[in-house]
Parts: structure tokens; sequence; C-alpha cells
């Protein structure tokens, strides 16, 4: 039997991760209270009623009942069960903006600020971050990027190294994304936007690639960053860090940046790395150089 425990922080992608997980055949249970864990391993292994593959939905919307998680495991190990768990993490802000965007409230901020309610609960599963097996930030993620990853990690059966990659392409004119980790400037790199052919297309236009792709500088710089990537990727991972966000720009992130970006970003998942990508800027009008 196949035990999977998704958990984590609230708006950060568990009923995303679940919704997936049951597309793929898996039985799910959402927010059942942990202290009857024990009870419903029994219950569903009945010879009338037999799943091979299940997955719990464990937040703190069980409230006080979440204290029981890992008794409730212990009990589950004894019992001769086997699990995993998955934990989705995210930046404060993000997760505001969501709860913004929903206008849900917050399981612990039912009268105070969303912010407060982030940092109690962030606190409460400080124990069951450190125990997971797979740890996913969903900062950078959308739903379907979510969706690849645990395709990836419970039908690719790929190695997961808990660490989410995000190549963020940019145009240095709208101002260098605050939460990168590594940022490249590629405005080195011959410029598209002077061949009035190419001005108005984009990075992800074959015509454009091969233009940026045709010298030799931007060649040798794309394998030295594919290079050094792979150096920092297992360091990173050692270090315990979960997201690895890689800034990649040009003058206003429509055509070189985009290039560049791609090129890194097939080959990482290519790699088999936890990998996407966001094109920041490439739909911004602008008058001067891309």
């Amino acid at each position: 039997m196949e035990f999977i425990i998704v958990t984590g922080m609230s708006g950060a992608g568990k009923s995303t991760a679940i919704n997936c997980l049951e597309d793929m055949g898996y039985y799910c249970v959402d927010n059942l209270p942990p202290t009857l864990i024990p009870n419903f391993a029994s219950l569903i292994v009945d010879k009338r009623q037999h799943y091979d593959k299940v997955v719990l939905g464990i937040d703190i919307r069980g409230g006080i009942l979440f204290d029981d998680l890992f008794t409730s495991l212990d009990a589950l190990k004894v019992a001769g069960y086997e699990y995993k768990i998955i934990f989705f993490d995210c930046l404060d802000e993000v997760l505001i903006k969501r709860y913004k965007e929903t206008r849900r409230l917050h399981p612990l901020a039912r009268n105070e600020r969303i912010q407060e309610g982030i940092e109690k609960e962030r606190l409460i599963l400080t124990e069951v971050k450190n125990k997971a097996d797979y740890i996913i930030d969903s900062t950078h993620l959308l739903p379907k990027d979510v969706k690849d990853v645990i395709y990836n990690i419970f039908t690719q059966k790929a190695d997961f190294q808990n660490l989410m990659i995000t190549i963020l392409v940019f145009g240095f004119k709208y101002g260098v994304p605050i939460d990168a980790d590594l940022v490249f400037d590629v405005r080195f790199a011959p410029n598209p936007y002077y061949i009035s052919e190419l001005r108005p297309l984009t990075g992800n236009n074959k015509k454009v690639e091969d233009y940026v792709m045709s010298f030799e500088v931007t060649r040798q710089f794309t394998e030295k960053l594919k290079d050094m990537i792979d150096f920092l990727i297992p360091h990173y991972t050692k270090e315990g860090k979960n997201q690895l966000v890689i800034g990649i720009g040009c003058t206003g992130g429509k055509h070189r940046s985009v290039v560049i970006g791609n090129a890194l970003y097939n080959y990482l998942k290519k790699c088999g790395n936890a990998v996407t990508i966001q094109h920041r800027d490439i739909d911004k009008d602008s008058k001067r150089g891309k």
C-alpha cells in the first residue's frame, strides 16, 4: 500500500496536487483529522474495499487535531504501512497576494491580518516540513507547473532534489526582479531589435533564436551558463535550498534573454530538474531596444 501525505502552507498548492494525484488513480481524502489516520488505514485495506494508492490531505484546518499527526504516522509505520510526505511551501508575500485575489480567509486569521495567520501556520508546520520527503516551493509555479512536478515524481519516477528552479526572463528597463538568487546580464549579445524584420518578434520565434545563437559569443556564454548551474545545483541542494530563481535579463526582456532563458530551461528540464520559466516582460510595449 502506498500512502502519500500532502500538507504544507495554506494556499501553496495542496488542493492542486491532490486533484492531480486523483486524476492519476490515487484514492484521495482531504482534511482528514490526523488522529483518524490509523483507523482509516485499517478500513481501506479491508478485503472488501482495497486500495493500493492513497493520498491524505492534512493541514491546520484540523486545529489542535494536527498535533496528533506524528503519533498517527508512527502508528501507520508500526502497522506496516510506508508513507511519503509532500510539503508545499511558498513565500509569504505570494500567499498574501493569492488570498487577496481569491478573497478567502486564512484558516488561522479569522479576526487578524493574513500575515499573522501565515506566521502562526509556518511555526506550527516547522516539524512536518523538516520531516518531509518532498518540499515543493510553489512561489513561482502555476497550477500546471505543480501538476508537472507531481506527475514527474509519481509517474515518471524522476529523481527529485527538493530544489525548484525558476528561470525568470526580464528586461532591465522594467527593473531587476527582487527575488532572483542569480542575475545574468545578456545585453552583451548582438541585439535583434536593430534588425527591422526581427524587431516585432520575440525570442520564442525561430528566426530570432537562430539570429541570437548564430554568434559565437552567445553560444559560448550559454554553454558556460549551463556548466555553472550544473555545478551549483548539487551544492544548493546539499545546503537545503528549496527554491532557486535565475534571472536572465536584456534591455526589454523580449529577444536575447528569452532565447538564452529558453536554452537554459530546455537543458535543465532534459537533465531531469524541476524547472519552470517565466517571461516577465515579453509582452510589454517598448520604444527602446529589447
